[in-house]
């Protein structure tokens, strides 16, 4: 099955997974993880995409970000691959790809579910046991967003900074976020979507990002011949 071209859509905020090849390991020192970030800063900067949160785990990288034009996040994250790539196979003596194919993407319905992302995306280290809490792991804007940690790379989000009128007041907001879980049908949403790259919104959001992009947002529907008794039958014990 052919695949879909990606949404783009300028000024929308969008979550960006990268994958390492079979899973395996894309950093192997603390020196990898600060130059992925450099050259991170570098590529942003050259296509005009702001990051407004980040985590890099061990064998996969998660950014949330807004591009000012279509080709930003694409051009980003090609400049990005390619230098580090360099790097890491001149660095390490291995050569070959790095990244699992294309990275994966989808459009946030920031209204609704930015901050939420921002949440999954710094609460990955916790999920996966490397610590037990955000604030222990040193590769996220965790760091920033909510401790307050100098980092030129990010961004603040329009709707983050509307959290208090003050650096604290808006770290305080932050934090609270991060009390309790996050609901699985929440997780399973955000991974559906940006895995396959769908939408992440409601069904109004949707709707407009297909009409402007001419693009549908979600899958088409399964099920039986709606024409037949059968699937009658079985819709209307389901109401």
């Amino acid at each position: 099955m052919a695949r879909l071209p990606r949404l783009h859509f300028p000024g929308c905020a969008r979550h960006v997974i990268q994958r390492g090849n079979n899973r395996n390991a894309c950093f192997y020192t603390n020196v990898d993880y600060k130059t992925y970030l450099t050259f991170l800063k570098e590529a942003a900067d050259q296509y005009q995409v702001r990051i407004h949160a980040l985590v890099l785990m061990t064998n996969h990288v998660h950014i949330l970000v807004t591009a000012s034009n279509e080709q930003g996040v694409s051009g980003m994250m090609q400049t990005l691959g390619r230098r580090y790539v360099r790097y890491f196979n001149f660095t390490h003596r291995r050569t070959g790809t790095l990244g699992e194919g294309r990275y994966k993407s989808t459009l946030v319905d920031a209204e609704n579910y930015l901050l939420t992302v921002y949440r999954y995306i710094e609460l990955n280290p916790v999920r996966a046991r490397m610590v037990s809490h955000a604030s222990e792991y040193p590769w996220s804007s965790y760091q920033s967003n909510a401790a307050g940690k100098s980092i030129n790379l990010l961004t603040p989000h329009t709707l983050y900074l509307q959290l208090g009128d003050t650096d604290a007041e808006q770290q305080d907001a932050y934090t609270s976020l991060f009390r309790g879980t996050m609901p699985e049908r929440v997780l399973t949403a955000i991974r559906d979507t940006t895995n396959k790259g769908w939408v992440l919104g409601n069904d109004r959001f949707k709707a407009q990002i297909e009409a402007r992009t001419g693009r549908r947002t979600t899958p088409l529907g399964r099920g039986g011949d709606r024409r037949s008794g059968a699937y009658r039958e079985n819709k209307d014990q389901l109401l």
